[in-house]
Order: C-alpha cells, then sequence, then structure tokens
C-alpha cells in the first residue's frame, strides 16, 4: 500500500459486478484499487509506455490521511546509525538527499527535522501534481537550526543510475519497495552501491496484519491481497527480503527494523479507507470472495466506527550502508 502498505492498483478485463463495487466503494487512489469501469490504472513504478493523461496513483488525500501513522512507525533505532554514517562523510559541506517517490514529502517532512547540518532535497516522483504539494510544504530548517532547501525532479525510479546519485549523501523512499520487480530493485541497489551511498528504505509491506478481534476471514483476505501485490511481476511483500539479498550482495551492511502501523480510535478515518482498499484488493484477486467479503468489510466498518476494532499492521524499514567509494 504507494507511498507503503499501500496496495498497488491493477486493472481487471471486466467491470466489477454489484458485490465488488460495493466492496470498493470510496476507495481513494492509493488505498487500494478503485475499479472505474474502464479504466486500467497501474502503481508500477517504471516506464510503461503512458502519456501525461496515466491516471493518478495516489491521491494527495491518502497520503495526508496516513501520513500520521508513517511517521509513528517508522524505526527511529536506525537514525543514529545513519547519523554516525552522515557525520563521517569526508569533504561534505551539507547534505545532498534524494528522496525517491516522495508523494507529497512526508519523508521529508519526518527526516529532515531530525538531521543536523544543512540539507538539499531533491525530489523525485512521476505525479507532478504530488511534487506541487512535497515542494511547497517541505521542511525549511534542520535539526541544529541549519537550513533545508529542495528541488523537485519529475523521474522514473526505474531508471535510477549512479551517476543520478554522483555527489548523493542518503537515498530515501517510503512505501516503494513492495511496487518494484526484482530487477528493479537490483537496478536500485547497483545505483546506490555503485555511488556509495546509504538508503534509507522505510514502510516496506511484510505481508501481515493483525485484526482485534479476529475473525475468520482475516487470513483468508490477507492471503488474496499480498498474491494481489505480486501481481505482473511486483514483489509486493517479498520486496524487502529480496532488497536485503540486493543491497548484501553488493557489499553494503544492512539493518532491518520493523515498523508497524498501529491503529485505533484515534486513526478510524484511516482504517476505514485502508480496510476498503485490502478488501477491495483481496475481492479483485478472487472475486469468488466477493459475498462473503461484503459481509466482512461491513461489520469491521462498523467495529471500526465504534471504536472497537484494532488493527497493525506490519512493515519493515531497511538500513543499507554502502561502502563509500572514496575507500574511506
Amino acid at each position: 500500500m504507494t507511498e507503503t502498505a499501500m496496495t498497488k492498483q491493477a486493472g481487471i478485463p471486466t467491470q466489477p459486478g454489484p458485490r465488488e463495487a460495493e466492496v470498493t466503494e470510496a476507495v481513494i487512489a492509493g488505498a487500494g484499487p478503485t475499479l472505474r469501469p474502464g479504466e486500467r490504472p497501474t502503481l508500477r513504478l517504471r516506464d510503461a509506455g503512458t502519456g501525461s493523461d496515466e491516471p493518478p496513483r495516489y491521491a494527495p488525500e491518502w497520503l495526508e490521511l496516513r501520513e500520521g501513522a508513517d511517521a509513528a512507525a517508522r524505526a527511529h533505532d536506525l537514525l543514529d546509525p545513519l547519523r554516525i554514517r552522515l557525520a563521517n562523510l569526508p569533504g561534505k559541506a551539507g547534505l545532498v538527499i534524494h528522496d525517491l517517490g516522495c508523494g507529497t514529502g512526508s519523508m521529508g517532512r519526518w527526516l529532515a527535522p531530525r538531521l543536523d547540518g544543512s540539507q538539499h532535497w531533491i525530489l523525485h516522483d512521476r505525479d507532478p501534481y504530488l511534487l506541487h504539494f512535497a515542494a511547497v510544504a517541505s521542511p525549511r530548517s534542520a535539526a541544529d537550526g541549519s537550513r533545508v532547501t529542495v528541488e523537485t525532479r519529475r523521474g522514473d525510479v526505474g531508471r535510477l543510475t549512479r551517476d543520478v546519485l554522483a555527489g548523493a549523501s542518503l537515498v530515501t523512499a517510503s512505501a516503494l519497495l513492495d511496487v518494484l520487480t526484482r530487477e528493479e530493485i537490483d537496478t536500485f541497489a547497483d545505483a546506490c552501491t555503485g555511488a556509495g551511498c546509504p538508503a534509507l528504505l522505510t514502510l516496506s509491506v511484510a505481508g501481515r496484519v493483525d485484526l482485534t478481534p479476529s475473525d475468520p476471514m482475516d487470513a483468508e483476505i490477507a492471503e488474496a491481497f499480498n498474491a494481489h501485490q505480486r501481481r505482473d511481476g511486483l514483489l509486493g511483500p517479498d520486496a524487502i527480503t529480496a532488497a536485503c539479498e540486493a543491497f548484501s550482495d553488493r557489499g553494503a551492511t544492512v539493518r532491518l527494523h520493523p515498523s508497524p502501523w498501529r491503529l485505533g480510535p484515534a486513526e478510524a478515518a484511516l482504517t476505514a479507507q485502508w480496510l476498503r482498499g485490502w478488501v477491495g484488493a483481496a475481492v479483485e484477486e478472487r472475486p469468488d470472495l466477493a459475498p462473503r467479503a461484503e459481509r466482512y468489510l461491513r461489520e469491521r466498518l462498523e467495529a471500526c466506527a465504534a471504536g472497537e476494532l484494532r488493527v497493525v499492521v506490519h512493515h519493515s524499514d531497511l538500513l543499507a550502508l554502502s561502502r563509500p567509494t572514496d575507500g574511506a
């Protein structure tokens, strides 16, 4: 689920029936499949030959809704080893940070005030609308009061190379790995390690969800959702393991830490949207679930509205410390 545990949107060959439409009603783009008749949206970050009229992958409303939960979930324990690496960068007057698939810029708003020193953030996304939001709402000062500046670049992570990262101090991304293929993750790791650049990659879906109270359908919905995320060669919940292997094979030191969403009554609006997207993706993958999923979703939404539902959506954060290219 894009900029997490965001689900990837994938088209289906026929229009949804009444039950499928009801299950996915009012899903914000990014939370799950919207299933608009006649549309075949995709969340692939590589070039798919589409034009500027490509449907938006993530609505700003969805990214805003999840920002607080993302910030609370990210692994603070990875920041100290990252700070040590950044403090020991040779000959750096300031930090240059590339944020890939930046969305509305939530990673910068979370991380920039937690790092010392002047910072220049280069925000990458394919959606110019989101890039505008990110630039306008970017932080202006670091933890020690140093200046933070930003620039935006419209581009595709599938085309990332070591040359693009030349001079970079850090690469960041949030909820990105699970919408990549193994080839794209290898390309990503090549670029970062080739440039000797550390990478902080947060909120990759782990494929596990805990709901309280439990329901017999929980596991079945989760299994179908995970299968949906693996469509078209995307790695979904397998991405974090693939990324660890890719960076380790290229000589990087890899640290992994859990970063679960913990959703309760205070996050009811986010939980409701997440539920619709989660169940909607499962039904899109397995239409035979629709009759039972309709009941399941209705009861889960009622429990959410009553403040009786707790959800833990498991993610993982990864810090890859590549070997510096200057031999330090």
